[in-house]
């Protein structure tokens, strides 16, 4: 199982890194950040060596599209917008944090459904003939988007539970939340996500292949 991060020069560092962190609770799953060079530098200076290409994310199971200060210019670049017009929801499950929501719908791939970004990016996603939601989480059939960078990890448990099952997204977050409110922040995390989950994801069964978390 692989989930690529799409990650560009002047990427927010939490919007790629804290998914980054929850996919990786699960055993068995390989999360990568991919870039379309050998290395990226974050908003606030952090660079970060490239893990997969992004023509092997385009291969991925799924894919989170990053956010960051460059993405205005990022869809204006022929080559990387291309090389991702090989995003295919009907094989993979595609998604997009905050100004990642600009990318897809530059891809076509938000035609007719609304989508949630960060209050900055609001003006370009309208401006791209996309719906803009007042909500941290949305998400249709396989393409799902996030607003806000501490939504990334409702992002993350949306991929986790399609690829593997309720209960590990829930134990991933569980891992990960502040201790002494680790109940009440999966509980948030599940009211945002599950309407928009097909009722087989909730059954909290893991497919063959996949079990625990990561210790």
């Amino acid at each position: 199982m692989h989930i690529a991060i799409l990650t560009f020069e002047g990427y927010n560092e939490l919007d790629s890194l804290i998914a980054l962190g929850v996919l990786n609770r699960v055993k068995d799953a390989t999360v990568s950040i991919a870039t379309p060079t050998r290395t990226v530098r974050s908003m606030n200076g952090v660079v970060i060596e490239q893990m997969a290409t992004l023509d092997e994310a385009c291969d991925a199971d799924a894919v989170i599209v990053g956010s960051g200060i460059a993405t205005r210019e990022v869809v204006e670049d022929p080559a990387i917008m291309s090389t991702l017009a090989n995003l295919d929801p009907s094989r993979q499950l595609v998604a997009a944090q905050c100004s990642g929501a600009l990318v897809l719908a530059r891809l076509g791939l938000l035609d007719g459904v609304p989508a949630c970004t960060d209050l900055t990016s609001k003006p370009w996603v309208v401006a791209a003939g996309v719906e803009v939601l007042n909500q941290p989480f949305y998400a249709a059939q396989n393409v799902a988007t996030a607003g806000g960078c501490l939504a990334s990890h409702y992002l993350a448990a949306w991929v986790l539970t399609r690829l593997v099952g309720e209960d590990a997204a829930r134990d991933a977050l569980h891992y990960v939340a502040p201790v002494g409110e680790k109940d009440e922040y999966v509980e948030r995390a599940w009211r945002n996500i599950s309407p928009y989950l097909p009722a087989a994801a909730l059954s909290g069964a893991v497919p063959s292949g996949t079990s625990a978390l990561r210790a």
